[in-house]
């Protein structure tokens, strides 16, 4: 999986290795990502994911290292917060390079050794909330994850004859690192008076829909783009 040293990552991670999965992380954040796998008895690769090449390499070496994969999470994603008449093409290609580039990348070659093997397999993507509703200062991290959703349904139309499943998470407001920078107390009652919950998400109920996705449970569930968002969305 990708994006694992941190935030939602670190929780799917765990939560899968609860369930008995034998990991990959895949992160740049090199001294982290080694840190997590020691504790999860996984494997860390180091890889910077706007590079589509590295990509393509690293993944393809972690497979091996695992003697194939049967479930791919693709989680690594970035966020910079820009007003829409402020976002520069640095900051639009460098979204799109990490959030949907690099699931291309990752889901090409996972793919295609899931295919090779003839066993089927899973394939979960983080889109976002705001890939269906958007939000103010975020048009390009909206824009990257309505492409996730559709990058995934196109995914699911054409690997289920190989009996494989492609899926992806829309979480709402997530307490994590990413972006909290810029967040305020402020911004998080706002946040989490958007759910009829009243709160914002865990990371931990994040990954609990990753483990769902990929368990025997959801095998007929497939092109479908799933909200974790506390009601906040609800479609």
């Amino acid at each position: 999986m990708t994006g694992a040293a941190r935030g939602i990552g670190a929780a799917i991670a765990e939560a899968l290795h609860r369930e008995g999965a034998h990991l990959a992380l895949l992160d740049r954040e090199n001294e982290l990502c080694q840190r997590r796998a020691a504790e999860l008895g996984a494997l860390p690769f180091d890889v910077d994911l706007a590079d589509p090449v590295a990509t393509a390499e690293v993944m393809q070496r972690a497979i091996d290292a695992l003697g194939g994969v049967d479930v791919l999470v693709n989680n690594a994603g970035i966020l910079r917060m820009a007003p829409l008449l402020d976002i520069t093409v640095d900051d639009w290609d460098a979204t799109f390079d990490v959030n949907v580039r690099a699931m291309l990348v990752t889901t090409q070659v996972a793919a295609r050794s899931m295919i090779e093997r003839g066993q089927g397999g899973c394939i979960v993507n983080m889109a976002s909330m705001g890939g269906k509703v958007g939000s103010p200062n975020q048009a390009h991290y909206a824009a990257s994850k309505a492409a996730v959703i559709g990058l995934t349904r196109v995914t699911a139309m054409e690997l289920g004859p190989h009996g494989i499943r492609a899926n992806c998470i829309c979480p709402g407001y997530v307490l994590t690192e990413m972006g909290a920078d810029t967040r305020t107390p402020e911004m998080v009652a706002a946040w989490s008076s958007m759910s009829p919950l009243g709160r914002c998400a865990t990371p931990s109920e994040v990954a609990d829909m990753a483990v769902f996705l990929v368990s025997d449970e959801a095998r007929y569930c497939t092109g479908q783009a799933m909200n974790v968002s506390g009601g906040m969305v609800m479609h």
